[in-house]
């Protein structure tokens, strides 16, 4: 990424399938400043808890640029506020508390230690060592709680593993697109993918949530919900729809755009809700790893959001 902070992006429609003048602007824009390298999106902070006026904006820069940047600071102390308060100072407050959340509504991601009746995330893999495919999170909520924005601290690494695989929703966007602009049409109806009711002991805990997998909110701004799992989800029965799938698969496992890191004590991530993915890792049983996780209904705005609306 360039030193100087350059122009604000183009006005126009880009996500707008039949405005190719302004989406050809918006791409040449979006291609041009997007990192090239993960430690493109890295900011050094002295405490995320109280950023300095550059920091902030070097954080906001490549939010605007590539949908997340990387922190890395000399803070290691187990601080759970820390993701509320860094969200604060970006302009997020609105926690999305899902269920599984701490009573302050920040997750504590790390192995669960304790019977599935105690914890009840026994049985989900974002509290156990195995990989995690590709989704953006929240994607089985209803479009009034999407998640918009994320931060992720890493308090402890495992003591082998455990890399997230990053890729900005509007790169995959630009990538489809180019491909055949029918395969977004098609994941663009209200109906291309549902996530089917979850049940518990006292019947429908959350009930089917259809939807696209992007669309533009009442904003403008291009949202997506996507999970790789193969199971607990149905897509529309449609040819359009499996060729558009197809090809969103085919691009998370070649595209030279996906940025891998590994989280370690004192960075994190924040940035709107982009696709990512965790390899399994092995933990260090007298260090196990652990990360807080604060998941936002707010989108975090930036100074150069608003020119290429």
């Amino acid at each position: 990424m360039a030193a100087a902070l350059p122009a604000s992006p183009p006005v126009g429609q880009p996500f707008d399938l039949d405005d190719d003048a302004a989406y050809a602007r918006w791409r040449a824009w979006k291609l041009a400043h997007r990192a090239t390298r993960a430690d493109e999106l890295c900011v050094d902070v002295a405490d995320p808890r109280a950023l300095k006026p550059a920091e902030r904006r070097a954080l906001l820069w490549r939010i605007a640029c590539g949908g997340v940047a990387l922190y890395r600071s000399p803070v290691t102390a187990a601080d759970r506020g820390l993701p509320r308060t860094l969200g604060a100072q970006l302009g997020v407050v609105r926690l999305d508390a899902n269920w599984l959340a701490d009573e302050d509504g920040i997750s504590s991601i790390a192995v669960s230690a304790r019977s599935d009746a105690a914890s009840g995330r026994g049985g989900f893999i974002p509290y156990t060592d195995r990989p995690i495919r590709w989704h953006t999170d929240g994607y089985y909520h209803p479009a009034d709680r999407c998640i918009r924005a994320m931060i992720l601290h890493c308090v402890r690494p495992a003591r082998s593993g455990g890399v997230n695989a990053l890729l900005d929703p509007e790169l995959a966007y630009i990538a489809l697109r180019d491909q055949s602009p029918a395969h977004l049409r098609a994941l663009m109806q209200p109906d291309a993918m549902t996530i089917p009711a979850r049940e518990d002991d006292s019947g429908i805990a959350r009930p089917a949530q259809p939807g696209p997998v992007f669309w533009v909110d009442d904003a403008g701004r291009l949202q997506l919900r996507y999970t790789a799992r193969t199971r607990s989800i149905a897509w529309k029965d449609d040819a359009a729809t499996a060729a558009a799938v197809a090809a969103l698969e085919a691009l998370l496992a070649e595209t030279p755009w996906v940025h891998r890191v590994r989280l370690e004590p004192g960075m994190g991530l924040v940035g709107h809700n982009v696709l990512h993915d965790r390899s399994a890792f092995i933990d260090d049983p007298a260090a196990p790893r652990l990360l807080y996780r604060a998941r936002f209904v707010d989108r975090i705005a930036t100074p150069w959001d608003d020119a290429w609306r």
